[in-house]
């Protein structure tokens, strides 16, 4: 399975290449997207490639876990996103790892570590960093931590993503249209 999800995120975004090339920028960012359709439809998605941050994370001996619509396309999901979101424990050791892979990825402004939430850009990637403290609606991702996936890159680095279970319960704990919508085609998916 974790060659086939790094498999499927290459071709989301070979995907999203082919379905943006002719879009103009309209000045929205990912943090404009709307509840339903999300960042694909802003200019997050132009140029989106998260194989470089992804890298750097690995580099940098980060352990954070992807979620969001990029975990649920490692998981087959076949909407695509425009923002890389990851999920990280927040503790001292691991902020160091997140700016070590930020200034790798070419992060020109790194973002405040002590936040729950903090947005971050790096070249062909945006979105946000989270730690357990945000508000989940309720539910502790904590164990997300522990329980993720690991994805071999062919090219020699590991990708750690939520595990789908745990994706599933953390789209309808924050429970926007898209979410719900992402979360039933997760669970068609387990059948």
């Amino acid at each position: 399975m974790t060659q086939t999800a790094v498999t499927r995120l290459r071709q989301a975004v070979s995907r999203t290449e082919d379905a943006t090339r002719e879009r103009a920028a309209t000045g929205r960012r990912p943090q404009d997207a709307d509840d339903l359709v999300g960042t694909f439809a802003t200019d997050g998605a132009l140029g989106f490639d998260p194989f470089p941050f992804l890298q750097a994370l690995h580099k940098a001996g980060s352990h954070a876990v992807v979620i969001g619509q990029v975990a649920g396309i490692m998981h087959g999901s076949t909407e695509l996103t425009g923002d890389l979101d990851l999920l990280w424990d927040g503790t001292p050791a691991q902020a160091r790892c997140l700016r070590d892979a930020l200034g790798i990825a070419g992060c020109a402004e790194p973002p405040d570590l002590d936040l729950a939430q903090v947005a971050y850009r790096v070249a062909g990637a945006s979105g946000d960093l989270c730690t357990p403290a945000l508000s989940w609606g309720g539910l502790d991702v904590t164990a997300c931590l522990t329980r993720a996936v690991r994805a071999d890159d062919p090219s020699g680095f590991t990708v750690r993503y939520v595990a789908l279970d745990d994706l599933i319960r953390m789209r309808r704990a924050i429970g926007r249209p898209k979410d719900h919508r992402r979360a039933d085609e997760l669970e068609r998916l387990r059948t």
